[in-house]
């Protein structure tokens, strides 16, 4: 089988392909129009984020097996025309979902315990105790929505610090010995912290908005290390300064380029966020770390193995 290769990943995709008698090509830099003049050629592709795989895309593709995307999210393919042409799709939550959960709690001992606050103050010569006292994990309830790979790696973090762990998923029955299933306005009564593990489709973009937040019991903490559209940015910003939103977490924004390499628009509320103590804000890189690159990067070769090899 022929492969293409559109994005840098582990070195263990190529070398273990190669092993098995796939022949790779790699591209990382070709245009949308020019991968698409030439990926008939090929049986198989693996992605990132880079290209698009829209309906043009794809019906270009007439010898597409599958397309293996070195990652969770699978938004930046076209799903349906995917599988009505019949093409495989794969890819790598298992991958990433512990340095997933591992960032979520990272971020949330930041923001309620001013870690990086107070000590950004003792280095600028200002010792502050009272005005830094923590805000402790032990008895909160939280809430996730979604309760995939990532979602179960983060309910088993937190069970650790003393929490009440609930979610809500729209698949039924995933309740286990770290977290108990719930509606979702059940979750909205309960949680004291809430963290998304969601993909973007119709049904989660701006999920997180003005009516969602209001409908919100207690004042509460907010993670998002999913999708930045998932969550309505001007409406977590009036939150945060009416203090329904003690603090916010965030790996993903709204404002990102859909290949996730930067910002694409800068505006108010973005600078509110970027200047806030109550926000802490990172580059999407929840799922970043040395480790995970390479777990990623095995489960997509296993499973073109299974099936291809």
């Amino acid at each position: 089988m022929k492969i293409l290769l559109l994005d840098k990943n582990h070195t263990l995709i190529t070398e273990q392909l190669l092993a098995k008698n796939f022949i790779l090509e790699e591209d990382f830099t070709s245009s949308y129009d020019e991968v698409c003049h030439k990926i008939e050629h090929y049986d198989g592709i693996i992605i990132r984020s880079r290209i698009p795989l829209d309906k043009n895309f794809l019906e270009k593709g007439k010898n597409l097996k599958f397309i293996a995307r070195v990652g969770a999210g699978m938004e930046n393919i076209d799903i349906p025309v995917a599988e009505a042409l019949g093409i495989q799709l794969i890819n790598s939550p298992e991958g990433n979902r512990d340095s997933v959960a591992e960032h979520v709690v990272g971020m949330l001992l930041v923001i309620m315990n001013r870690l990086f606050i107070a000590s950004q103050e003792v280095k600028n010569g200002v010792w502050k105790r009272e005005e830094n006292r923590g805000d402790e994990l032990l008895g909160k309830t939280v809430g996730l929505i979604g309760y995939g790979n990532m979602g179960k790696a983060t309910a088993k973090r937190f069970s650790g610090f003393g929490c009440k762990v609930i979610f809500h998923d729209i698949l039924p029955g995933l309740s286990d010995e770290f977290a108990t299933q719930v509606t979702l306005e059940e979750l909205k009564q309960s949680a004291d912290i809430l963290s998304l593990h969601i993909p973007l489709t119709s049904q989660t973009h701006y999920l997180i908005d003005e009516a969602f937040i209001a409908e919100m019991k207690n004042e509460f903490y907010f993670v998002n290390t999913a999708r930045g559209k998932n969550v309505k940015t001007k409406s977590l910003v009036e939150a945060l300064k009416s203090g329904k939103i003690k603090g916010t977490c965030l790996d993903v924004l709204e404002y990102e380029k859909s290949s996730f390499e930067n910002i694409e628009t800068e505006n108010e509320d973005l600078k509110f966020l970027l200047e806030s103590e109550k926000a802490i804000v990172t580059p999407h890189i929840a799922g970043w770390t040395h480790q995970s690159k390479e777990k990623l990067a095995q489960f997509i070769v296993d499973k073109i193995i299974a099936s291809f090899g």
